[in-house]
Parts: structure tokens; sequence; C-alpha cells
């Protein structure tokens, strides 16, 4: 942590506990083509993944994929970013780290991400967001973490990631970010957390010992 001067957050699980507006989201789509609700392995897939990769995989093999996706594209989110609850002292520890560290967002989220942010009121607390639209090929592949590093100028040592999913370990692990995995032990990461604070507190105590 000590020669830290940048934190990447991911989304959906945690910035926001996203499930129950994920599953709110896509199982409507599901019961507008006759499909029962998600299961849970389908709900952890499409937590982890892009909106277009979660349709294509619930309606994989089935002749109403294309009306899916069509369906899909008109759309709109907003309604489900209500549910979306954010994690305990996430704002706190923003208001933290700037302006003395950047703060970035990869997050595999597509044109829904601005709106959520501004939803929560957490514009401007931000100086870069990379979406799933902003790259050829999101997570985990490593692009959106290298994008931001690229736009700051810094390397993946003067870096870490928040993540949650075995997606986020791997696209840091590809960018050789150190990842801080939040409420999820069982990934392979630097450190693992469960608040906010936690992060907080290892910061502090590396910067004071500079």
């Amino acid at each position: 942590m000590e020669h830290v001067r940048m934190v990447i957050f991911d989304c959906d699980g945690v910035m926001f506990d996203s499930k129950k507006a994920n599953e709110a989201y896509y199982n409507h789509i599901l019961s507008q083509f006759g499909k029962p609700p998600m299961s849970s392995l389908q709900c952890d897939y499409v937590h982890m993944n892009t909106a277009e990769r979660s349709v294509t995989y619930l309606f994989k093999n089935d002749r109403k994929l294309k009306d899916a996706i069509a369906y899909w594209r008109e759309m709109s989110y907003l309604p489900f970013i209500p549910l979306m609850e954010m994690e305990p002292y996430l704002k706190l520890f923003l208001e933290y780290l700037r302006p003395a560290y950047k703060t970035a967002i990869s997050t595999n989220r597509s044109d829904t991400m601005n709106p959520v942010l501004k939803h929560h009121g957490l514009e401007g607390y931000f100086d870069l967001v990379v979406s799933c639209l902003d790259v050829k090929d999101p997570k985990p592949n490593p692009e959106s973490l290298i994008k931001i590093l690229d736009h700051f100028g810094l390397s993946p040592q003067e870096t870490i990631y928040v993540g949650d999913s075995e997606i986020d370990e791997a696209a840091a692990r590809a960018a050789g970010i150190p990842l801080v995995a939040y409420k999820n032990p069982l990934l392979s990461a630097a450190y693992h957390v469960t608040h906010f604070k936690e992060i907080e507190d290892l910061l502090e105590r590396n910067r004071t010992a500079r």
C-alpha cells in the first residue's frame, strides 16, 4: 500500500449491492418471453458480466435469442436503479481518498453507470469511469484497467483494484494490479476486506509511516 496513488473500483458487488436490481431487470426480460425466473447460477453470471453477455447466456440455444437481444436494447435500466443499495461507508471512503488519491471505476456496466452515480449522489467523486462501452474487450480482459493506468500515467504498483468476483481477480492479475477482494474470501488477492474503512485504515497506516 505504501506506493498507492490510485484506487479503482468495480461497481456491482463492491460499490453497490445490486443483486435485487439485476435480478428484477433480467427476470423482467425473461418473463416477456415466457421463461421462468433465473436460477442461482444464472444470477451469479449476470451479476459479473455485461448485459449483452448476460442476455445471450440466459437465452442460449433459444430461438428467441435475437428477439430477446432486441428487447433488451430498447429496455431501460433506469426503473431498477433505486433497487441498488450503496455499500456502507462508500461515500465517506471516497471523501477520504480525494484529492490525495486518483479514483476510477472499471465496470462491465454500459450506459447505466452514469445514471447510477447520479441517482446515488456520487457524481464528481471519480476522476475516470471506464465501462464496457469504452473498451473492445470487457473484463476479465484487463483492457479497462490498462486504459485507466495509461490515462493517469501510473504503474500497476501505484494502484489497487477493489473487486468482488473471479472476473475482477482475472482482470487484476492480467493487468498486474494488486487486488483488494471485497466480501469474497475465496479470491486470490493482496488483501481481503469486508468494509471500506478497512482499506482506509490500510492506506492511512502506510501514509503516516512514510
